[in-house]
């Protein structure tokens, strides 16, 4: 799988799971729900931990939870968020 050059040299998807824990990420499921959060820890199975979680649906903040757990076969995809946090922390 060798892409265009990205200037990150042999950057591993692990490699990037590692590097943004701790911060602030959007959680893409299969059903098109956002979840939106703080990356705590996720495992090999794309299994993800978060906290200070805001559940969107259709970009419209439906709920908020304190930690959140995702089970990984329901992930379409994790990304780093761009916009801050608005309680900052």
């Amino acid at each position: 799988m060798s892409g265009g050059s990205t200037g990150a040299g042999s950057k591993t998807p692990a490699d990037f799971l590692k590097s943004i824990r701790g911060r602030p990420v959007v959680v893409k499921l299969n059903s098109g729900v956002d979840y939106r959060g703080i990356l705590a820890c996720l495992d090999g199975y794309m299994n993800i931990a978060m906290e200070q979680t805001e559940e969107y649906v259709n970009g419209q903040l439906k709920n908020k939870y304190g930690d959140a757990f995702i089970r990984g076969n329901n992930v379409l995809y994790i990304s780093t968020s761009k916009r801050t946090m608005s309680e900052g922390g």
